[in-house]
């Protein structure tokens, strides 16, 4: 979009498919589902099901009813309000309220607000949304920036540009903050984003800003993780986007585990552990919900999803999850058996997608990858139908130590947006020398079928083998 001048509207034939497989994904992953109010009239991967089809009209309530999806209210009282300075699609609007009013008189709809008080609300949305979004923005210098350019995708040549650009954007930010002017999205999005004389909302990108694309990733990452945190809740990013790890939360948390020294120590702070264990627990989930994707997500309608929700197989994944959150530290304890109730219920899934398209099944040809990170170097070793290949993509390993990770991987070899894939770290890798680094690549080249391929220049953190190492 950015390189071509395209809107969102251009696009949507790719990106309608993308936003309606997340709203999915996001209902089979997790038990109950926030959504700004906005999103469910003036996003048509929502919108459909209660315009024209009355099965899924039904589904809609449904998931409605039992709180599996919420609207989150910002100064609307109803669901059915029509919002303030923001342009709504009138038609699903309307479609939008006859569907939660034909609800059924048995049936009450939960809905999310800072506050009921209006008073208590604006005072809420400011210091619980507004403040901490420019807090962050702002804080992106204080970020290890050579990090966050590579989780960005961003080429080690253009490192001091992109830092340039990151301070001006929080030049700007500060500079509203110090006028009493608020700090939002659309502000930043204007100034360093969007194409002059075009609305925000039209989502057309201006390719001669410099990092426009960047600097949207990081806007949009921080936007939605600051409203998440706000609500006490999670935020689900979708596979293959920029994730929480790129915010380095973790140098936040730094002083509260360290002494004057530097040295660590105990930490007896009851306030430092619990903003600790909050951490732990988001990053937990954000580990774990970037690795889970259904598969042929395509072929399901959202009666299918509903139904997938009161299955066993789903709420057996569900209970097993929310275990694993509760406590991250058993996280390596906890995580196999979310796995494996995981795949349970993608053959639930493709079940369902079976019947769906009358009978034919998605195929399943499951892929288990070993993946060993060293240096700036990986080895990957693939099985399927008891057939080993090896693969080397060499990297720099100008290093001080070569340390590394070996992660287990396992995905379907059909290849694609929606390939169901789920990594997991199992063991941590460190050669001490040039030396024994030589002598293992000299053990892998050595290996029968082995073979050497360019590594990826631009692999940042969504890559596969590259998901976790920051952790």
């Amino acid at each position: 979009m950015v390189a071509d001048g395209r809107s969102l509207s251009e696009v949507d034939d790719v990106r309608g498919k993308e936003v309606r497989a997340e709203y999915f994904r996001s209902l089979i992953n997790t038990r109950q589902v926030v959504a700004n109010r906005a999103y469910f009239y003036n996003n048509s991967a929502v919108s459909r099901d209660f315009l024209y089809d009355d099965a899924a009209r039904r589904a809609h309530q449904r998931l409605l009813a039992d709180g599996s999806l919420v609207p989150f209210l910002l100064a609307e009282r109803e669901p059915t309000d029509r919002p303030t300075a923001v342009d709504v699609d009138e038609v699903a609007f309307a479609a939008w309220q006859e569907t939660v009013t034909s609800l059924p008189a048995t049936e009450r709809m939960t809905c999310l607000r800072l506050s009921w008080n209006d008073e208590q609300n604006r005072v809420d949305a400011r210091n619980a949304l507004f403040q901490p979004f420019a807090a962050r923005v702002q804080a992106l210098t204080a970020k290890d920036l050579p990090l966050l350019a590579r989780q960005v995708g961003v080429a080690a040549d253009r490192l001091q540009a992109f830092a340039r650009r990151i301070g001006q954007v929080v030049d700007f930010s500060n500079e509203l903050s110090v006028a009493g002017r608020p700090v939002t999205r659309n502000v930043l999005y204007e100034q360093f984003v969007s194409l002059p004389q075009h609305p925000v909302s039209e989502g057309r990108y201006d390719g001669t800003k410099p990092f426009a694309s960047e600097v949207k990733q990081l806007l949009d990452l921080i936007y939605n993780v600051n409203l998440a945190d706000a609500l006490g809740m999670y935020p689900l990013t979708p596979g293959g986007s920029l994730q929480r790890v790129a915010l380095q939360e973790w140098r936040d948390l730094r002083g509260a585990g360290e002494s004057a020294s530097g040295s660590s120590r105990t930490i007896d702070d009851p306030d430092a552990l619990a903003d600790l264990l909050r951490y732990l627990q988001r990053q937990a989930f954000s580990t774990v919900q970037a690795g889970l994707t259904p598969m042929a997500l395509d072929a399901l309608e959202l009666a299918d999803v509903a139904s997938l929700r009161e299955t066993g197989a789903w709420n057996a994944y569900v209970t097993a999850f929310e275990s694993l959150v509760a406590d991250p530290a058993t996280f390596h304890d906890r995580v196999g058996l979310v796995f494996d109730r995981y795949v349970t219920l993608n053959q639930k899934i493709v079940e369902l997608a079976a019947h769906r398209r009358g009978g034919q099944a998605t195929q399943w040809f499951p892929i288990v990858e070993l993946v060993i990170n060293v240096g700036g170097s990986a080895f990957t070793a693939v099985t399927g139908d008891e057939i080993w290949s090896l693969t080397g993509a060499l990297g720099s390993t100008a290093l001080d130590t070569y340390g590394g990770s070996v992660q287990l991987v396992l995905r379907n070899r059909i290849a694609g947006r929606r390939e169901q894939k789920f990594a997991r770290e199992i063991a941590s890798v460190r050669l001490e020398t040039l030396a024994e680094w030589q002598r293992f690549q000299h053990l892998v080249e050595r290996l029968p079928g082995y073979r050497e391929v360019a590594r990826n220049p631009d692999a940042n953190g969504s890559t596969t083998t590259r998901d976790d190492l920051e952790y």
